[in-house]
């Protein structure tokens, strides 16, 4: 009886933080990490081969809460030009879905001060599952009529990433197709809407140890509240982040990174949530790596975090 009522409560919390706030896609703390999952235009800016995987479990204790993984590989093709994958699959409830995209950029120098920008498209699909007899229904003879909904929907995105070697700004739009997604509020299939992304950071020296990057992360989707998340990170003797994260009207992070060595980094963050929900789940867990093939002489004179 006990678990038959937490699953009743993450379909509700859950179906609440998508009407109110309208996540539809994956949400990660270290979008910093991440970008090219937030904006194609991002694909290979580090300036070498750049393997990153990720995993995220949302809301730990909750039956049926998110769970996400994803793997992206990116680097420069030639001087201007830049390609990467990006594999994601996310997990809510009774749903599945997995994400597939290819991502391309061109780069314009604007100057000899290395300040650049970078127009990005990305296209690939999605693969969509929902399993209706994993769920618990309120009604279940309103008609679920076929239990399981397998689907394939193409994917188009957009974005621009103006970036520095101390600081970054873009705006993508990652989908201009409205598809389908698995509504939690109401149990069962609804219309996506577009999302519109705004990122942003600028790293600056404190001293020679010691670099401090502040950074924001804007979603947008039509007919719901704006969603802004915004961090701030302090990367000491270039090997050791530590850093905290705000979400808005959601929850607190704590976030550390360490570099093992010049191409090697590993990040973890934790999320305390602050709503009502933070009664019933243990808080959120996000770790990831990240490897860059890359030469000692090829490493930026002023790191940049991202």
């Amino acid at each position: 009886m006990k678990s038959y009522l937490k699953y009743i409560l993450i379909i509700i919390c859950i179906g609440f933080g998508s009407s109110a706030f309208g996540q539809q896609d994956p949400q990660f703390t270290q979008y910093m990490y991440n970008t090219m999952s937030i904006n194609p235009a991002y694909a290979g800016s580090r300036g070498n081969l750049s393997i990153l995987g990720m995993y995220r479990t949302q809301w730990v204790g909750l039956n049926g809460a998110p769970t996400t993984q994803v793997l992206a590989i990116d680097g420069p093709v030639g001087n201007n030009v830049g390609l990467g994958i990006i594999v994601t699959n996310d997990e809510l409830g009774p749903s599945n879905e997995t994400f597939f995209d290819a991502n391309f950029s061109y780069t314009i120098n604007l100057d000899e001060d290395n300040k650049r920008l970078s127009f990005g498209l990305k296209g690939g699909g999605r693969l969509f599952n929902v399993d209706f007899s994993k769920g618990l229904f309120e009604d279940p003879d309103i008609a679920f009529q076929n239990n399981i909904e397998n689907k394939f929907f193409p994917t188009i995105g957009a974005g621009v990433y103006y970036h520095t070697n101390n600081g970054y700004f873009g705006f993508a739009i990652p989908n201009f197709f409205s598809e389908e997604h698995y509504d939690g509020s109401v149990q069962q299939i609804a219309t996506e809407r577009l999302h519109y992304y705004l990122i942003g950071g600028r790293v600056f020296t404190i001293n020679k140890d010691v670099l401090f990057k502040p950074a924001f992360f804007v979603k947008w989707v039509p007919g719901s509240p704006i969603i802004a998340d915004l961090s701030a990170n302090f990367l000491i003797k270039e090997i050791l982040t530590l850093g905290a994260a705000y979400r808005w009207d959601d929850s607190f992070s704590g976030l550390l990174g360490v570099d093992i060595s010049p191409k090697l980094h590993i990040g973890y963050a934790y999320d305390l949530t602050t709503t009502d929900l933070r009664n019933y789940n243990n808080g959120t867990h996000e770790i990831f790596i990240r490897f860059d093939l890359r030469t000692l002489t090829r490493r930026l004179k002023s790191p940049r975090f991202y």
